[in-house]
């Protein structure tokens, strides 16, 4: 909740120096009005006493609500535009069912292969704050989970959307580097890569190994792959090494961080960004609570009278 609360900012701080004005008039600018002094008055103020003290309450809540809301209270997410330097970059992911297999980390020997892969890739993408990212998923079919973007946290909550099986039980994993491919050939950036990992051999892809690393080369995009265990080595290293890739094998959760610390190694982007801020209006809600305070105020206010 306190970290929720540290991300709020205001796009109009000064505003809130209107809420002293406020208290100093409250304090010192009361209207003077003519006494009369009538005997045992004070019995009817301490009836009307309790009701005061809310309607003070409730008036007190609707100016500071409302001053908040002018301030205009936002959240602010970073998204960064790279340059023409930066790298653009297709991760594509095994959701077969073998990623089911438990016994990957070795310090939680109950979580599955895919619990391990996406915990690892959300700190990945995290790393790479210059880069544009686009996700591809696949099983017996491919899917794209994720469009390229520079929208880290969307990529963080797609990651978590996704399970095991989305589409289907097999291996497609030339059919999704093709899909990466496509995705990637009309871009024009410096640097395009694509990271694919599987824990299986291929037993559903209709589009043969030679037509993706022509294509690879074609359009000067490398591969760098991942076998998690035992998987078809050749084609691994075909992929890799025809498109100016690296090959890599992880046999437990810590092989599998090594890998992807040695890939952040090998393909630096441009550090020199210009950033986008994207901003959530929160205004709305102290804005409702002032209103609704409001309300209330009035309706006591009223019956305070009748």
């Amino acid at each position: 909740m306190f970290d929720a609360l540290s991300m709020i900012t205001f796009e109009y701080p000064y505003v809130l120096l209107l809420l002293v004005l406020f208290i100093f008039c409250a304090r010192f600018c009361k209207a003077k009005t003519n006494a009369l002094y009538i005997p045992h008055l004070h019995i009817f103020s301490e009836l009307q006493s309790q009701k005061g003290s809310w309607l003070n309450l409730l008036k007190w809540i609707t100016i500071s609500f409302a001053i908040i809301a002018l301030a205009s209270p936002i959240k602010e997410f970073d998204v960064i535009n790279k340059k023409s330097e930066g790298i653009d970059m297709i991760l594509s992911l095994d959701t077969s069912g073998s990623m089911r297999q438990i016994g990957f980390n070795l310090q939680n020997p109950t979580q599955n292969r895919w619990e391990v892969v996406s915990e690892i890739l959300k700190d990945f993408i995290a790393t790479r704050k210059a880069d544009n990212i686009g996700i591809v998923v696949f099983g017996s079919s491919v899917m794209t989970a994720s469009p390229l973007s520079y929208d880290k946290r969307a990529q963080e909550r797609i990651i978590n959307s996704l399970n095991i099986g989305i589409v289907g039980d097999k291996t497609a994993l030339l059919d999704s580097i093709a899909s990466s491919i496509n995705i990637l050939k009309e871009r024009s950036s410096k640097s395009k890569i694509i990271i694919a990992l599987t824990d299986g051999d291929d037993t559903a892809s209709s589009i043969p190994l030679s037509v993706i690393t022509r294509l690879a080369k074609k359009y000067q995009i490398k591969i760098y792959t991942i076998a998690i265990g035992a998987t078809n080595r050749f084609m691994m290293n075909e992929l890799s090494s025809k498109s100016g890739g690296e090959s890599f094998i992880a046999l437990s959760e810590q092989d599998l961080k090594e890998v992807y610390k040695t890939i952040n190694t090998l393909e630096k982007s441009e550090l020199d960004q210009n950033k986008i801020i994207i901003k959530e209006y929160l205004f709305f809600y102290p804005l409702m609570i002032s209103f609704l305070s409001l309300l209330i105020f009035i309706f006591l206010k009223n019956r305070r009278y009748n």
